[in-house]
């Protein structure tokens, strides 16, 4: 039992999915993993001792993806919705729909990629999703160039296996991470510092790295998820920091975009 077991930092329960087939809830997992050709190092000889770029106005609510295997696309817009804000002061919610119907690299509810959101956002600026609103489900593509908001010139790749770059890059801002989450650990999560290896390094979900902290000693990193606020604390998660691919993986394949 998990939350028996003295070692984990952290609880499960029931909760929107403890209903949820194996396949049902497979449907919710659509990162694809590609091998990273290169990587952008940062100085990480001196970091801040916590950020949580929710509490600078970066941010939005907690979205939900639905039944559909868009979290590639959540975590990206993440990223560019915190660049945005960087660079103008101004938060928006961009539209996930958009680059799920129009990044044709990618294959919207059946999956995709991170990296392919970011080269589309290089010819094609995000639409509001006000404007381009969510529907959970493939549809055809119907960009308005007029409408658009914002662009990036590219992405960077996090060197991988290391938490002092992972915490650097988040320094500067929303990092999209992709994880193993197809565990009862991360399915069921309801609190506390997620620390178990028995979550697995199978990267098969897409999510936001939006800040870091210390708890009881134990240094961790603040996630961000697309279920919905009803889902973990209130749509987060907070995932140990420990050296290698991490715990989920979570240090295994983290990118951003670059808008300068």
């Amino acid at each position: 039992m998990i939350n028996a077991d003295p070692a984990n930092t952290f609880t499960v329960g029931h909760n929107q999915f403890s209903t949820f087939t194996k396949d049902e809830f497979k449907k919710l997992l659509g990162a694809r993993v590609e091998t990273q050709t290169s990587t952008h190092i940062l100085d990480d000889r001196v970091l801040a001792a916590s950020v949580d770029w929710r509490t600078k106005g970066a941010v939005n609510p907690v979205k939900n993806q639905g039944q559909c295997g868009s979290c590639w696309a959540f975590g990206a817009v993440a990223t560019v919705e915190a660049a945005h804000f960087l660079k103008t002061g101004n938060l928006l919610s961009l539209s996930e729909q958009e680059i799920v119907d129009c990044d044709h690299t990618s294959y919207g509810c059946r999956g995709g990629f991170q990296a392919h959101a970011f080269t589309y956002l290089e010819s094609h600026k995000t639409e509001l999703e006000s404007a381009y609103p969510y529907t959970a489900r493939d549809g055809s593509c119907s960009y308005n160039a007029a409408k658009g908001q914002f662009e990036v010139l590219g992405y960077k790749n996090v060197p991988a296996n290391s938490v002092a770059q992972l915490k650097a890059a988040i320094t500067q801002g929303v990092v999209t991470v992709t994880i193993e989450a197809d565990t009862s650990a991360f399915q069921g999560y309801t609190g506390g510092i997620l620390n178990t290896a028995a979550c697995g390094t199978q990267l098969d979900h897409a999510v936001a790295a939006v800040g870091y902290g210390t708890e009881a000693g134990q240094d961790y990193y603040i996630v961000r998820n697309s279920w919905g606020a009803t889902w973990g604390e209130q749509g987060y998660i907070k995932i140990a920091a420990v050296e290698g691919p991490g715990i989920c993986g979570i240090q295994m394949q983290a990118l951003y975009p670059s808008t300068q």
